[in-house]
């Protein structure tokens, strides 16, 4: 028997009952990743299994660094065979990291592919899926079709064009419904003018406004924000290392931004000042407009300066950041609530010694008209693995309802990452199933079984209210 079998990770009778009838047949919502929108619009076919596996992954990148892979194999000018077999070589040393699972369950669910990868096996395994490449049925599209993605929504900056979003709303062949998120991140980089004012003129162009004081800068935001809207978008999203708190005027506001337009130094007193002010004035046009706010917070980002000057960001390099969460983030949620501008929220919490603490806080603000109003996300980045995807969920369920849970993401780069949402499901399952072995849990599978298709799809579905394929 293949090493990925039909009852992987389900370790009881209930857990292979909860998965194989009630988890497994549900479609996926894909609220949160990172895939191309450009790749989908021009139903891109890969050339070979480096390009659609390795290319811009940093989970392998990482590995295959710590297994003394030179850079060039990873991220450099070599083949795309020889990055392929280098990564092959890596694999065997895989065990118990969760690429090494990940790895067999996409080669068995998109190639037919049940050998074990290593250095032996590399060669007919590179040659058999690249030949399943070339067959329309890989195309991006295809993939989507394959993997039952019903919706998925990319990451987008306001400044976008929105124009590869624009010819898929306009493509009835595209059965995924694709939605841009608003990702706002570079509007808080007051304190980096160099990054911030080129930024600033792409959103002068997309918007067309000039954006030459600090209201017309919030106008220009808001009128991306309407835009995004208007193709069918209703997330949000941010990547903090924590939730900027101070108070801060629109006067004083207008003088940071101001500081920042013309080239000069912004302390970090002033620049916690403007992104406080920023993210309330994110958060109100959020709740205006019935849209969900994602929060990822704690990642420790370009750790290693002297790579991240020679390859820049999201090259692998980041890694848990360990500051406190809890405070800033509730005064964040509180001065929402206080103003009635608490959207939707999912906050992902990326340091496990938080996670407690962070799924508590959110529970100071539900309010009782909206089921899970605020989320305590999935295991994120280097959480979304077995051990931590247990975490999250006893949290979860130990502080809040697990049954109002949206579930699982792949916030991933690469069209084969959806076994991840497979992944998820195998560890809901077998955890439910073990406390109904244990008598912790009723042995009445319609209605276990109806929470873990809540959580698959049918939650998110009805949380976001997005329109999804067929």
């Amino acid at each position: 028997m293949h090493f990925i079998s039909p009852d992987f990770l389900l370790e009881s009778d209930a857990a292979r009952t909860l998965y194989h009838t009630y988890a497994a047949p549900e479609p996926i919502l894909d609220f949160h990743c990172h895939l191309s929108p450009e790749l989908i619009a021009t139903n891109h076919q890969f050339a070979d299994l480096t390009e659609v596996w390795l290319a811009g992954d940093h989970y392998k990148w990482r590995a295959m660094r710590a297994n003394g892979v030179p850079e060039d194999f990873c991220t450099g000018s070599a083949s795309p065979w020889e990055k392929f077999l280098a990564f092959a070589k890596t694999v065997p040393r895989l065990i118990r990291n969760p690429l090494f699972h990940w790895t067999h369950i996409e080669l068995k669910n998109y190639f037919g592919i049940t050998a074990l990868l290593d250095e032996r096996s590399a060669p007919a395994i590179w040659e058999q899926a690249n030949a399943r490449l070339t067959e329309p049925a890989m195309s991006t599209r295809g993939i989507l079709r394959s993997s039952r993605v019903l919706a998925l929504c990319t990451t987008d900056d306001p400044a976008d064009s929105l124009e590869h979003h624009k010819r898929m709303r306009a493509d009835p062949t595209l059965k995924t419904r694709v939605y841009p998120a608003f990702r706002p991140d570079k509007a808080l980089t007051v304190h980096q003018p160099a990054v911030f004012n080129p930024w600033i003129a792409r959103l002068e162009a997309a918007a067309g406004v000039d954006c030459t004081t600090f209201p017309n800068f919030l106008d220009a935001i808001r009128k991306r924000h309407d835009a995004f809207h208007a193709m069918g978008a209703r997330l949000s999203d941010h990547g903090l290392n924590v939730v900027p708190d101070a108070d801060c005027t629109d006067a004083e506001a207008a003088g940071i931004y101001d500081a920042a337009r013309t080239g000069r130094d912004v302390s970090p007193a002033d620049t916690a000042k403007f992104q406080s002010r920023m993210m309330v004035f994110f958060g109100h046009l959020d709740a205006e407009k019935s849209w969900t706010k994602q929060l990822h917070l704690g990642a420790l980002r370009n750790a290693n300066t002297r790579m991240f000057r020679k390859m820049g960001p999201d090259t692998g390099w980041d890694s848990i950041g360990d500051w406190s969460q809890v405070a800033p983030l509730t005064r964040y949620l509180d001065r929402l609530d206080a103003e009635n501008a608490l959207p939707k929220t999912i906050v992902y919490n990326l340091n496990p010694a938080d996670n407690y603490a962070v799924c508590c806080t959110l529970g100071n603000f539900q309010d009782g008209v909206i089921a899970g109003k605020v989320q305590f996300g999935s295991g994120w980045w280097f959480l979304d693995q077995k051990e931590a995807m247990e975490w999250q969920i006893n949290a979860l369920s130990n502080l809040g309802l697990l049954s109002r849970f949206v579930g699982m993401l792949t916030d991933s780069r690469s069209f084969i990452s959806y076994p991840r949402h497979e992944y998820f499901r195998r560890v809901l399952c077998n955890m439910l199933g073990s406390d109904i072995e244990k008598g912790l849990v009723p042995a009445d599978f319609d209605h276990v079984g109806g929470i873990v298709r809540d959580i698959c799809f049918r939650n998110a579905r009805e949380f976001f209210g997005l329109e999804v394929g067929q």
